[in-house]
């Protein structure tokens, strides 16, 4: 039987390790602009996400935006927004990453409480499906398609962004 990590590789996917975090969340290193960070992975998260407070350490341009984010912890949170960012986990890159700023001080609170490190922000949904993601629970990997897969649309998801707290 071939394996999926032969099948994926023939595909020409690129695979990235994940860490399973004291709050059962998985985590990845990855890249923007260049400066490396710690990042939740999050599947429900509409769109990848970083701190305000880090504009200046990952060299950010910040927008004004119209949307507010949502998630467990919180609602209606001001925004701001980044584009055509280059964002690069492991050896998968695209120079189209467009990022939601806002305040993780509740995220990161969460993350501490329960003895796990903060993270500079979250790789959500957009980025997967760019990536044509596979997740591989079983030997924690995530699978990216080498050449990301890029729409017509390059705007964010807007109205409300769906965050992991």
């Amino acid at each position: 039987m071939t394996s999926l990590k032969k099948v994926l590789q023939k595909k020409k996917y690129i695979k990235i390790k994940l860490k399973r975090i004291a709050t059962n969340h998985l985590e990845l290193n990855a890249k923007i602009n260049g400066i490396k960070g710690r990042f939740i992975l999050d599947t429900g998260a509409s769109n990848s996400c970083v701190d305000l407070d880090l504009i200046t350490y990952f060299n950010l341009h910040a927008e004004e935006s119209d949307t507010k984010a949502a998630g467990a912890g919180a609602t209606d949170m001001e925004t701001q927004k980044s584009t055509d960012n280059t964002l690069q986990i492991g050896n998968w890159k695209t120079n189209k990453s467009h990022l939601v700023l806002f305040d993780m001080t509740h995220v990161n609170t969460a993350l501490t409480q329960h003895n796990a490190k903060e993270v500079h922000g979250i790789i959500g949904a957009d980025i997967l499906e760019m990536g044509n993601a596979i997740i591989d629970y079983n030997t924690m990997v995530l699978y990216l398609k080498k050449e990301p897969l890029f729409k017509s649309k390059t705007v964010f998801k807007e109205d409300k962004i769906q965050l992991p707290f």
